[in-house]
Protein backbone atom coordinates (compact mmCIF):
# COMPACT_ATOMS: atom_id res chain seq x y z
CA UNK A 1 0.00 0.00 0.00
CA UNK A 2 1.54 3.29 -1.11
CA UNK A 3 1.33 6.37 1.07
CA UNK A 4 0.53 9.99 0.43
CA UNK A 5 0.97 12.24 3.46
CA UNK A 6 -2.62 11.90 4.60
CA UNK A 7 -3.92 8.82 2.79
CA UNK A 8 -2.88 5.27 2.04
CA UNK A 9 -3.75 3.85 -1.38
CA UNK A 10 -3.70 0.34 -2.77
CA UNK A 11 -4.88 -1.15 -6.07
CA UNK A 12 -6.14 -4.72 -6.28
CA UNK A 13 -8.20 -6.49 -8.97
CA UNK A 14 -9.69 -3.28 -10.34
CA UNK A 15 -10.46 -1.88 -6.88
CA UNK A 16 -8.81 1.24 -5.44
CA UNK A 17 -8.56 1.18 -1.64
CA UNK A 18 -8.20 4.64 -0.05
CA UNK A 19 -7.52 4.90 3.69
CA UNK A 20 -7.69 8.29 5.42
CA UNK A 21 -4.58 8.32 7.56
CA UNK A 22 -4.80 10.99 10.27
CA UNK A 23 -5.61 8.81 13.26
CA UNK A 24 -4.29 11.37 15.73
CA UNK A 25 -7.11 13.71 14.56
CA UNK A 26 -9.77 11.00 14.12
CA UNK A 27 -9.04 11.25 10.38
CA UNK A 28 -10.34 14.83 10.29
CA UNK A 29 -9.24 16.62 7.12
CA UNK A 30 -7.50 19.91 6.48
CA UNK A 31 -6.71 21.74 3.25
CA UNK A 32 -3.66 19.68 2.25
CA UNK A 33 -5.57 16.42 2.80
CA UNK A 34 -8.47 17.62 0.65
CA UNK A 35 -6.18 18.39 -2.26
CA UNK A 36 -4.32 15.09 -1.96
CA UNK A 37 -7.59 13.17 -1.98
CA UNK A 38 -8.78 15.17 -4.98
CA UNK A 39 -5.67 14.06 -6.86
CA UNK A 40 -6.24 10.44 -5.82
CA UNK A 41 -9.82 10.48 -7.13
CA UNK A 42 -8.75 12.27 -10.32
CA UNK A 43 -6.31 9.42 -10.99
CA UNK A 44 -8.99 6.87 -10.15
CA UNK A 45 -11.41 8.32 -12.69
CA UNK A 46 -8.70 8.47 -15.36
CA UNK A 47 -7.34 4.93 -14.87
CA UNK A 48 -8.76 2.29 -17.23
CA UNK A 49 -7.55 -0.42 -14.83
CA UNK A 50 -9.64 0.77 -11.87
CA UNK A 51 -13.39 0.13 -11.68
CA UNK A 52 -14.51 1.00 -8.16
CA UNK A 53 -13.04 2.77 -5.12
CA UNK A 54 -13.44 1.99 -1.42
CA UNK A 55 -12.74 4.77 1.07
CA UNK A 56 -12.34 4.17 4.81
CA UNK A 57 -10.54 5.60 7.82
CA UNK A 58 -7.43 4.28 9.50
CA UNK A 59 -7.98 2.74 12.92
CA UNK A 60 -11.18 1.62 14.65
CA UNK A 61 -12.23 4.98 16.12
CA UNK A 62 -13.22 7.03 13.09
CA UNK A 63 -14.00 7.01 9.40
CA UNK A 64 -13.60 10.78 9.31
CA UNK A 65 -14.45 13.30 12.05
CA UNK A 66 -15.01 16.02 9.48
CA UNK A 67 -13.19 19.31 9.18
CA UNK A 68 -10.06 19.70 11.32
CA UNK A 69 -11.39 22.52 13.52
CA UNK A 70 -8.10 22.86 15.38
CA UNK A 71 -6.36 23.82 12.15
CA UNK A 72 -9.21 26.22 11.35
CA UNK A 73 -9.13 27.77 14.84
CA UNK A 74 -5.39 28.31 14.53
CA UNK A 75 -5.90 30.24 11.29
CA UNK A 76 -4.75 27.47 9.00
CA UNK A 77 -5.59 27.41 5.29
CA UNK A 78 -9.18 26.35 4.56
CA UNK A 79 -9.04 26.07 0.76
CA UNK A 80 -10.67 23.06 -0.84
CA UNK A 81 -10.52 21.66 -4.38
CA UNK A 82 -13.46 22.11 -6.77
CA UNK A 83 -14.36 18.45 -6.12
CA UNK A 84 -15.28 19.31 -2.52
CA UNK A 85 -14.67 17.80 0.90
CA UNK A 86 -12.22 14.94 0.62
CA UNK A 87 -12.10 15.52 -3.13
CA UNK A 88 -15.48 13.78 -3.33
CA UNK A 89 -18.59 15.69 -2.19
CA UNK A 90 -18.81 17.97 -5.26
CA UNK A 91 -17.61 15.39 -7.78
CA UNK A 92 -20.96 15.18 -9.58
CA UNK A 93 -19.80 13.70 -12.89
CA UNK A 94 -18.17 10.47 -11.67
CA UNK A 95 -18.32 7.51 -14.05
CA UNK A 96 -17.09 4.99 -11.45
CA UNK A 97 -18.70 3.95 -8.14
CA UNK A 98 -17.28 4.85 -4.74
CA UNK A 99 -18.08 2.80 -1.62
CA UNK A 100 -17.68 4.19 1.91
CA UNK A 101 -16.61 1.63 4.53
CA UNK A 102 -17.45 3.31 7.83
CA UNK A 103 -15.73 2.44 11.07
CA UNK A 104 -16.40 4.65 14.10
CA UNK A 105 -17.30 8.31 13.73
CA UNK A 106 -18.47 9.83 10.44
CA UNK A 107 -19.12 13.41 11.47
CA UNK A 108 -19.70 16.62 9.54
CA UNK A 109 -17.72 16.42 6.32
CA UNK A 110 -17.06 12.75 7.04
CA UNK A 111 -20.79 12.11 6.98
CA UNK A 112 -21.03 14.17 3.79
CA UNK A 113 -18.45 11.88 2.18
CA UNK A 114 -20.67 8.93 3.09
CA UNK A 115 -23.62 10.74 1.50
CA UNK A 116 -21.58 11.44 -1.64
CA UNK A 117 -20.52 7.79 -1.98
CA UNK A 118 -22.70 5.53 -4.10
CA UNK A 119 -22.81 2.74 -1.51
CA UNK A 120 -21.99 2.71 2.21
CA UNK A 121 -21.18 -0.16 4.55
CA UNK A 122 -21.20 0.53 8.29
CA UNK A 123 -19.54 -1.39 11.09
CA UNK A 124 -21.67 -1.79 14.20
CA UNK A 125 -19.57 0.84 15.99
CA UNK A 126 -20.23 3.48 13.30
CA UNK A 127 -21.76 6.79 14.37
CA UNK A 128 -23.10 9.43 12.00
CA UNK A 129 -23.88 13.12 12.53
CA UNK A 130 -23.97 16.52 10.87
CA UNK A 131 -23.32 18.69 13.96
CA UNK A 132 -22.60 21.96 12.14
CA UNK A 133 -25.61 23.88 13.50
CA UNK A 134 -24.32 23.26 17.03
CA UNK A 135 -21.20 25.23 16.04
CA UNK A 136 -22.93 28.04 14.18
CA UNK A 137 -22.26 26.46 10.80
CA UNK A 138 -24.18 24.70 8.00
CA UNK A 139 -23.16 21.43 6.29
CA UNK A 140 -22.96 22.80 2.76
CA UNK A 141 -23.08 19.45 0.99
CA UNK A 142 -25.27 17.81 3.63
CA UNK A 143 -28.20 20.19 3.21
CA UNK A 144 -28.39 19.21 -0.46
CA UNK A 145 -27.53 15.52 -0.25
CA UNK A 146 -29.22 14.27 2.91
CA UNK A 147 -32.87 14.73 1.96
CA UNK A 148 -32.17 13.14 -1.42
CA UNK A 149 -30.73 10.10 0.34
CA UNK A 150 -32.99 9.53 3.34
CA UNK A 151 -36.14 11.66 2.89
CA UNK A 152 -37.11 15.07 4.24
CA UNK A 153 -38.22 14.26 7.79
CA UNK A 154 -35.23 12.09 8.64
CA UNK A 155 -32.90 14.62 7.01
CA UNK A 156 -34.27 17.57 8.98
CA UNK A 157 -34.20 15.50 12.15
CA UNK A 158 -30.44 15.18 11.72
CA UNK A 159 -29.68 18.61 10.26
CA UNK A 160 -31.60 20.68 12.84
CA UNK A 161 -30.44 18.81 15.93
CA UNK A 162 -26.91 17.75 15.02
CA UNK A 163 -27.54 14.51 16.89
CA UNK A 164 -25.55 11.34 16.37
CA UNK A 165 -27.18 8.15 15.14
CA UNK A 166 -25.91 4.59 15.37
CA UNK A 167 -25.36 2.20 12.49
CA UNK A 168 -28.73 0.47 12.97
CA UNK A 169 -30.64 3.76 12.57
CA UNK A 170 -28.47 4.72 9.60
CA UNK A 171 -29.54 1.46 7.96
CA UNK A 172 -33.21 2.04 8.80
CA UNK A 173 -33.32 5.48 7.16
CA UNK A 174 -31.31 4.39 4.13
CA UNK A 175 -28.06 6.20 4.86
CA UNK A 176 -26.10 2.93 4.53
CA UNK A 177 -26.64 -0.29 2.58
CA UNK A 178 -25.45 -2.81 5.17
CA UNK A 179 -24.32 -3.09 8.79
CA UNK A 180 -21.60 -5.60 9.64
CA UNK A 181 -19.66 -6.55 12.78
CA UNK A 182 -16.98 -4.16 13.98
CA UNK A 183 -13.81 -4.53 11.95
CA UNK A 184 -15.58 -6.02 8.92
CA UNK A 185 -16.65 -2.92 7.00
CA UNK A 186 -13.79 -2.97 4.49
CA UNK A 187 -14.17 -6.71 3.86
CA UNK A 188 -17.90 -6.28 3.23
CA UNK A 189 -17.31 -3.27 0.99
CA UNK A 190 -14.78 -5.32 -0.97
CA UNK A 191 -17.41 -8.00 -1.62
CA UNK A 192 -19.75 -5.33 -3.02
CA UNK A 193 -16.87 -3.96 -5.12
CA UNK A 194 -16.09 -7.39 -6.57
CA UNK A 195 -19.68 -7.70 -7.75
CA UNK A 196 -19.45 -4.30 -9.44
CA UNK A 197 -16.17 -5.24 -11.17
CA UNK A 198 -17.98 -8.14 -12.89
CA UNK A 199 -20.37 -5.73 -14.62
CA UNK A 200 -19.79 -3.76 -17.80
CA UNK A 201 -17.82 -0.52 -17.23
CA UNK A 202 -19.96 1.22 -19.83
CA UNK A 203 -23.21 0.05 -18.24
CA UNK A 204 -21.98 1.01 -14.77
CA UNK A 205 -21.12 4.52 -15.96
CA UNK A 206 -24.50 4.77 -17.72
CA UNK A 207 -26.38 3.77 -14.58
CA UNK A 208 -24.63 6.42 -12.50
CA UNK A 209 -25.26 9.11 -15.09
CA UNK A 210 -28.89 8.14 -15.74
CA UNK A 211 -29.73 8.17 -12.05
CA UNK A 212 -28.37 11.73 -11.87
CA UNK A 213 -30.38 12.67 -14.95
CA UNK A 214 -33.54 11.17 -13.47
CA UNK A 215 -33.16 12.92 -10.11
CA UNK A 216 -33.10 16.26 -11.92
CA UNK A 217 -36.62 15.60 -13.32
CA UNK A 218 -39.33 15.42 -10.61
CA UNK A 219 -41.96 13.59 -12.66
CA UNK A 220 -41.15 9.90 -13.22
CA UNK A 221 -42.96 9.61 -16.56
CA UNK A 222 -41.17 12.68 -17.89
CA UNK A 223 -37.84 11.36 -16.65
CA UNK A 224 -38.36 8.01 -18.36
CA UNK A 225 -39.32 9.68 -21.64
CA UNK A 226 -36.46 12.17 -21.62
CA UNK A 227 -33.52 11.60 -23.98
CA UNK A 228 -30.39 10.35 -22.25
CA UNK A 229 -26.90 11.07 -23.49
CA UNK A 230 -25.60 8.40 -21.13
CA UNK A 231 -27.89 5.78 -22.66
CA UNK A 232 -26.83 6.73 -26.16
CA UNK A 233 -23.17 6.38 -25.16
CA UNK A 234 -23.87 2.92 -23.78
CA UNK A 235 -25.68 1.85 -26.96
CA UNK A 236 -22.68 2.99 -29.01
CA UNK A 237 -20.22 1.03 -26.86
CA UNK A 238 -18.69 -2.38 -27.56
CA UNK A 239 -20.03 -3.58 -24.22
CA UNK A 240 -23.60 -3.13 -25.48
CA UNK A 241 -22.90 -5.83 -28.10
CA UNK A 242 -20.60 -7.99 -26.00
CA UNK A 243 -22.98 -8.56 -23.08
CA UNK A 244 -25.81 -10.26 -25.03
CA UNK A 245 -23.28 -12.06 -27.27
CA UNK A 246 -21.46 -13.56 -24.28
CA UNK A 247 -24.79 -14.67 -22.81
CA UNK A 248 -25.80 -16.34 -26.07
CA UNK A 249 -22.41 -18.06 -26.36
CA UNK A 250 -22.50 -19.14 -22.70
CA UNK A 251 -19.17 -17.57 -21.78
CA UNK A 252 -17.98 -14.77 -19.51
CA UNK A 253 -18.15 -11.34 -21.17
CA UNK A 254 -14.97 -9.61 -22.29
CA UNK A 255 -15.61 -5.99 -21.46
CA UNK A 256 -13.67 -3.38 -23.42
CA UNK A 257 -15.38 -0.08 -22.60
Amino acid sequence: MSSDAFALVREEDGILHVVLNRQERLNALHSAAHFQLATIFDRFEASPALRVAIITGAGPRAFCAGNDLRVQAAGGAMERPPSGFGGLTLRHDRRKPVIAAVNGFALGGGCEMVLAADLAIAAENARFALPETLRGLVPLAGVHLLARRVGLKDALGLLLTGRQIAAAEALRIGLVNEVVPEGQAVAAATEWARLIVQASPAATAACLAMVRESLAIPDTATAMAAPSAALEQLRASADFVEGPLAFAERRPPRWTA
